[in-house]
């Protein structure tokens, strides 16, 4: 979390997508409860309106990509053993970049505006999820 600010705070284009329809209500509404940071820093923010989604994807200045279904935390990769591909190359970093641009066509941008809006209902279920956001 604090690299993706800190990328956004320099000026890289940095877009975060999260499902609209979650698998867990509890890591949904911490991971909503990220955005603001993310927009206050300068990222750009999505929810995919078209399912589930829960891959992760990295695309690094068209060349460098990471591919996979593991969220970066010691959960990811010590207990749930989940697994990302990390790609050298333009060809999948392009079509990558591409199948994330066509995501976010099926997409609601969450705007400083929109997620400044929450309604205190949200706002609480956001501030109860971050309390077990290390468990998570």
């Amino acid at each position: 979390m604090e690299a993706l600010k800190i990328a956004a705070l320099t000026g890289v284009d940095v877009r975060v997508m999260i499902p609209c329809k979650p698998d867990h209500p509890l890591v949904y509404w911490t991971s909503y409860a990220n955005v603001g940071e993310l927009l206050a820093a300068g990222a750009r923010a999505y929810t995919y309106d078209n399912g589930f989604i829960h891959s992760k994807t990295v695309v690094v200045d068209g060349l460098a990509s990471s591919v996979g279904t593991a969220n970066w935390d010691v959960r990811s990769f010590r207990l749930n053993f989940e697994t990302n591909a990390f790609i050298y190359g333009r060809e999948i970093a392009a079509v990558l970049k591409t199948a994330f641009e066509n995501d976010i066509k099926q997409s609601t941008e969450i705007t400083k505006q929109l997620y400044s809006e929450r309604s205190p209902k949200i706002k609480i279920k956001e501030s109860i999820s971050r309390l077990f956001s290390a468990a998570l």
